[in-house]
């Protein structure tokens, strides 16, 4: 195996490279006025071809880049690519309950996402489902959000029109929040709500900021339906701030470690539990 090979096996070793390689191709495609062929991705990463081409797909399949003969060009967007736009490609259990909940949504559907990982991996989900992806009607789905990282993320998708919430930003989630976020938001109704929260019981849903559970409740009362997506360890607590009664939520998606225990009690309180 020469040295090249070896180099390259060792950088497709891990989903944590392969996070880092995407971004980085990224930011050399924008760097590069929006045009990257396979030779020029090998020479900047000093991975093996196939390596690249594997990327590129993955990219592709992400609707962030066209794949052409021998690279790649940026997709159609009103303007370059963001130098520092991330990619999480794993497979992990959070991005298993995103994947679940993205298949939940129609196309044409208003979409609302509160902030958080989980509810960012799913607006990922979604943009990438070729069936919004490729629908001729545009925009095949709306996103309406209070979170600056998924307004950023999801604007640079041609299928999706995205509207964010106005308001003060909190470092500590990039969610906005206050009177104007409340006023907007009150003037809009959503389809589907993937609410993102520390806690879920019988009792409620809950979070540790007041500000953002204000936000929060106010987006399950303007959503026709309501899926927390939520982790297992989230299941069966309660955190700071309440943000709605348990009756408000129609759908959890959570991952397969789930207590039984609480799980059935969801279900007793009328709450339809995906497993993922």
């Amino acid at each position: 195996m020469t040295s090249t090979e070896t180099t390259g096996s060792a950088a497709a070793g891990g989903t944590a490279d392969r996070s880092r390689r995407l971004q980085a191709l990224l930011e050399i495609l924008a760097a590069r006025g929006g045009r990257l062929s396979v030779a020029e991705g090998v020479a900047a990463l000093q991975v093996s071809e196939a390596t690249v081409r594997r990327d590129f797909t993955v990219l592709a399949e992400q609707q962030l880049v066209t794949r052409t003969h021998g690279g790649i060009v940026a997709s159609s967007v009103a303007y370059d690519l963001p130098v520092r736009y991330r990619y999480r490609g794993d497979r992990s259990t959070k991005e298993r309950i995103a994947a679940t909940a993205a298949g939940l949504v129609e196309p044409g559907d208003v979409v609302g996402l509160n902030g958080g990982t989980t509810t960012s991996a799913t607006a990922r989900h979604l943009a990438a489902r070729p069936d919004l992806a490729q629908a001729t009607n545009r925009p095949a789905l709306t996103v309406v959000t209070n979170a600056l990282n998924i307004a950023t993320e999801m604007v640079l998708r041609p299928s999706v029109r995205t509207v964010i919430l106005g308001g003060v930003a909190l470092p500590q989630s990039y969610e906005l929040t206050g009177p104007l976020t409340g006023m907007v938001m009150q003037s809009l109704w959503l389809d589907v709500l993937f609410l993102g929260v520390d806690g879920f019981s019988t009792d409620g849903t809950s979070c540790h900021d007041e500000s953002e559970a204000g936000i929060d409740a106010l987006m399950v009362s303007r959503a026709r339906q309501v899926i927390v997506v939520a982790g297992s360890e989230k299941l069966g607590r309660h955190s700071f701030a309440k943000i709605c009664d348990a009756s408000a939520v129609h759908t959890l998606v959570t991952d397969d470690a789930a207590d039984e225990r609480v799980v059935a009690d969801l279900r007793t309180a009328g709450v339809t539990v995906l497993l993922a």
